[in-house]
């Protein structure tokens, strides 16, 4: 009930309505790129994805955070970030026309790479930006409801637009003419969200300084700087490597999943099927994910950050490695939709606490660049989990040893966060 009425409590908030509204409407159009992408390069009959594809089309995928992340805090904490939400999505979905046409070209080569990296760099702006505006429309104990809902609803978000994508495109007959269709209403999407964050006042926002550093120096002396606020804000820091670390474990089973899905469970003439399934994954995980919203804040308040953390992220080891052990040697796909929902809540949990922590415990004038930071740290993360299982796993996807493999890793990640954690009340006792 105390949840409810938090809820209820920030979505009265009209700001933060708006700055919802952000976030669903670009999130739902960037699942109708995934999803358009998907079925471009790696669920076509054509095109029998390869480890070296499957890494290639998820690095193009989640690279341009690393690539525009540093940028985007420093100018984040000088600009003012309604701004940023208005042009980012309006440039966003102009630079989607240019990858629609290369896909009703079919080019699926260099030149549709770069596209996609400006099309998904352009995204950090928007996210990293809706991140460090959080604070200026919600505050007090309604901060950690406001974290709990954005990421996750976003992240469903997402969920459906790829589902959406998947449905649009088999209603325009599929092949590249149906994703080029998909490709179209992300552009929509992006324009919603462009009018949404119009609708905000222009300093609503922030940020509360109006400096201007607009420079190679000054974006480089931002990315140190931010550096610098996690490692004096140790809390922050520790909460941001549970979240890495998940992410990690979150690209290897992607990858596994991907593989069993495409090249086991399903003919490799029957791709719409294969699409399908792996669709119901991606739909269990943010299922879980909404759940890890819905539950983390009232755990939070009762139990403290890392305590819940430590749980949420524990109770998901034994879970996956069940799943996914079970779903290679059944073969069956119900076994990874379980899998899948365990590592929804578990990183959702996670990334909600740290969230919080992050924006209780860094002042509001490095917030932009503590959360670039943040972003790029945990997508190259999850990078370094997908190429490492790509490049190590069968092209069946069933690779026992990975999979068991990450269950320990996960397990080690509640550990040594719990370490910390009893450390931390120690020292409390001590100085009482």
């Amino acid at each position: 009930m105390a949840a409810l009425g938090n809820l209820r409590a920030v979505l009265v908030v009209g700001d933060f309505r708006r700055l919802f509204g952000v976030r669903l409407a670009g999130q739902f159009g960037d699942g109708l790129l995934q999803a358009a992408l998907a079925t471009f390069v790696l669920f076509s009959p054509e095109r029998q994805p390869t480890a070296a594809s499957v890494a290639g089309a998820f690095a193009v995928l989640f690279l341009p955070y690393s690539l525009v992340g540093p940028f985007a805090g420093v100018f984040l904490d000088e600009w003012r970030r309604r701004q940023v939400l208005v042009y980012a999505n309006l440039l966003r979905g102009a630079l989607v026309i240019a990858v629609a046409a290369l896909v009703w070209s079919r080019h699926d080569g260099l030149d549709l790479a770069v596209s996609v990296l400006l099309v998904l760099g352009v995204a950090r702006f928007v996210l990293a930006g809706v991140a460090a505006s959080l604070p200026h429309v919600v505050d007090g104990p309604l901060l950690v409801t406001a974290n709990a809902l954005t990421p996750t609803a976003g992240t469903i978000a997402a969920a459906v637009g790829g589902l959406v994508g998947v449905g649009i495109r088999a209603v325009a007959g599929g092949g590249d003419t149906g994703s080029v269709v998909v490709l179209a209403c992300a552009i929509a999407s992006y324009v919603v969200a462009s009018v949404i964050a119009a609708t905000l006042p222009k300093d609503r926002l922030g940020p509360n300084e109006d400096t201007v550093r607009n420079s190679l120096l000054g974006v480089l002396q931002g990315l140190v700087d931010g550096l610098r606020q996690l490692a004096a804000h140790p809390v922050a820091g520790r909460a941001v490597v549970v979240v890495i670390v998940q992410r990690i474990a979150f690209g290897a089973l992607t990858v596994l999943g991907l593989l069993l899905i495409r090249n086991t469970f399903n003919s490799s003439s029957d791709p719409d099927a294969a699409l399908g399934q792996f669709a119901l994954v991606t739909g269990a995980a943010a299922l879980g994910a909404l759940l890890g919203a819905i539950v983390t804040p009232g755990r939070v308040r009762r139990m403290g950050y890392v305590p819940w953390t430590v749980i949420a992220v524990g109770q998901g080891a034994p879970l996956i490695a069940i799943g996914v052990l079970a779903g290679m040697y059944l073969p069956a796909l119900w076994p990874l939709l379980g899998a899948a929902i365990s590592l929804g809540f578990a990183n959702q949990a996670a990334k909600v606490a740290s969230d919080t922590l992050i924006q209780r415990e860094i002042d509001d004038d490095y917030l932009g660049r503590v959360f670039s930071i943040f972003d790029v740290a945990v997508n190259v993360a999850l990078v370094m989990g997908i190429v490492a299982v790509a490049f190590t796993s069968p092209e069946s996807g069933i690779a026992p040893f990975a999979a068991l493999a990450v269950a320990v890793l996960i397990a080690a990640n509640a550990a040594w966060y719990r370490g910390f954690g009893a450390k931390a009340r120690q020292r409390r006792r001590a100085d009482g």
